[in-house]
């Protein structure tokens, strides 16, 4: 296992959509080893490929009871609405205001190629969205409503 480096959101290769994963082999195990120590070490709740400078259609989020491997995956279901702050491992130190949905049910391959089906509410829909977002080339600041400056980041955390 290795840690892998974060882009930053200048990179060119954050901008463009994923292929689809077709081998589920070795080098793709590898990938989302490393992907997973530099999720953990990082921090953050969510990691896409594009953002370690693969493209590729992977991504992994911590749903708060494990890290959850998601390759090729889709949004199948959402329902509600939030909007809340929105950070990004690849856009260090600043927050958007950023409307998602509620829950989000996603439908992806395991490491093994094997179908399955994820949902979640909260931050983890809002991470499912973000992260498959990262996938086809959209940062949240393109989705993003404003800019939260940092007294505004404070009050949230009271």
């Amino acid at each position: 296992m290795a840690l892998r480096k974060i882009l930053s959101h200048l990179n060119p290769a954050l901008h463009k959509k994923c292929k689809l994963v077709e081998n589920f082999d070795d080098k793709l195990h590898k990938l989302l080893d490393d992907m997973r120590d530099t999720l953990v070490e990082s921090g953050g709740v969510g990691l896409a490929a594009p953002q370690v400078g693969i493209l590729r259609r992977v991504v992994l989020v911590d749903n708060g009871e494990e890290i959850l491997e998601l390759i090729n995956p889709t949004i199948v279901a959402t329902d509600g609405e939030q909007v809340g702050p929105e950070g990004c491992l690849s856009v260090e130190g600043k927050y958007g205001l950023v409307k998602r949905p509620y829950y989000a049910k996603v439908r992806a391959q395991d490491r093994n190629g094997n179908w399955f089906e994820a949902e979640g509410e909260e931050l983890t829909a809002r991470c499912f969205c973000h992260e498959l977002d990262h996938l086809d080339g959209i940062l949240y600041t393109k989705v993003m409503e404003r800019w939260l400056t940092e007294e505004e980041l404070m009050a949230d955390e009271d």
